[in-house]
């Protein structure tokens, strides 16, 4: 239910609905091109700073056993932004983008919380079909959350909205994901328990939380030649991930640039919700068969197909077959990482070592948004960096060739053996 709660930070805030808004509306004194350049800095900005506090964080929820807890600290920022963004009009764009640091700082803060609660209530048989389930639920509530925002935005006469300030059906689709994100994370902090606390052979309860959190990031380092495939694993993810966070991050802005219908833009988003429902079941049921490894391979295929049909990307029905390929695999790639990755881990530092997992998918997603940003600069167009992105698949798929899971597996459970 988490991901259903905050899935429409992702489709509405990061994709679909405020990049168009960031550009045209409170970008619209610096022009399309700029707001742009604004727009990929500014996710390299919040990318930084997570990426800086999540091993910290994870380690200290690990600790104190307060995943939950710290999980409820970041998402009232992520909502209280979400909601600021009400207040966003034409010429804006600073506030606008310090709203967007805020929100997807919160959101990405949440998500390591969340994620390290996976080893937790998933068994070793069941953890790649629970992630990619909860993908495709929060498929499909971001996918609602959107459709609801299109129809207020291209018919806000449906909404007794008609004659009222242009800005505001906009203005009211940002707030509601606020909303959404805020009701719906209730039946997991209701009903989800927070993990019990497992200590190192050298801790005792009553240390101060930082310092042990320091001493274990420190061991952490230390040992991970121990866990030498979760490494590997997490360096595949670094740079594949990379492609994957660039293409949904940019692909509005991108399209937006192309003059592509904003009503058309945000149609194609919803398929890729709609299409990525399904696909990402199936991708559970491809992980059954072939396993995890394999699966993610297959979809870094397509990566590579979607990667050339957005350099000659011209029309919205390109942009639509676009959004057909990404919800094919986006998901289901992404979900199967999770759970390939909690399976390396031992499970008493999941929140630590999601917090590693976090630093690498976030500080991939700075390197894609900063090459956005420089060949935007150096050409006057983002055609030739959607290209670019094709070696980070390349790249993230041979070092994934290096990943032994079983021999990762049976590190991480001989390491939970050892706690008391």
């Amino acid at each position: 239910m988490y991901d259903w709660a905050i899935s429409p930070v992702q489709t509405t805030i990061m994709v679909a609905v405020f990049p168009i808004y960031f550009i045209q509306t409170a970008g619209a004194d610096a022009g399309a091109t700029k707001a742009a350049q604004w727009w990929a800095l500014s996710n390299g900005i919040a990318i930084a700073i997570v990426a800086l506090l999540s091993p910290i964080l994870g380690a200290i929820a690990d600790y104190a056993a307060a995943k939950k807890k710290m999980l409820a600290a970041a998402m009232t920022i992520g909502v209280l932004a979400c909601a600021g963004m009400f207040f966003v009009d034409r010429g804006e764009l600073q506030l606008a983008s310090a709203l967007f640091v805020l929100a997807a700082i919160g959101a990405a803060a949440a998500v390591v919380f969340y994620d390290a609660l996976l080893p937790h209530i998933a068994s070793e048989s069941e953890i790649d079909r629970v992630s990619t389930g909860a993908y495709a639920l929060g498929y499909l509530g971001g996918g609602i959350m959107l459709a609801v925002n299109l129809a207020v935005i291209l018919k806000p006469q449906w909404f007794g909205l008609e004659g009222v300030d242009a800005t505001l059906p906009v203005r009211l689709s940002l707030a509601s994901v606020a909303v959404w994100w805020l009701v719906f994370s209730i039946p997991m902090f209701r009903h989800v328990p927070e993990p019990p606390r497992r200590l190192e052979q050298d801790e005792q309860a009553g240390q101060n939380p930082a310092r042990v959190a320091f001493t274990r990031l420190m061991e952490t380092f230390h040992e991970l030649r121990g866990y030498k495939h979760a490494f590997v694993m997490l360096l595949a993810f670094l740079i594949y991930n990379d492609g994957i966070a660039t293409i949904q991050r940019m692909a509005a802005a991108y399209a937006t640039e192309l003059r592509i219908p904003r009503g058309s833009v945000i149609a194609a988003i919803l398929i890729v919700q709609f299409v990525g429902i399904p696909a990402t079941f199936l991708f559970g049921a491809l992980a059954g068969r072939i396993g995890a490894k394999r699966a993610i391979f297959a979809g870094l295929v397509v990566y590579l197909v979607i990667s050339v049909v957005g350099y000659y990307m011209r029309t919205a029905a390109h942009f639509y077959v676009l959004a057909g390929l990404l919800g094919l695999v986006q998901g289901g790639t992404q979900a199967l990482s999770r759970s390939m990755f909690a399976m390396l881990i031992p499970r008493h530092k999941s929140g630590e070592f999601f917090g590693f997992y976090s630093v690498f998918s976030k500080f991939a997603g700075i390197f894609g948004p900063f090459l956005f940003a420089s060949i935007i600069g150096a050409t006057g167009s983002s055609r030739n960096a959607i290209l670019a992105v094709i070696v980070f698949f390349l790249a993230g798929g041979a070092i994934l060739t290096l990943v032994n899971v079983e021999e990762g597996e049976r590190a991480a459970r001989a390491a939970e053996e050892a706690t008391h």
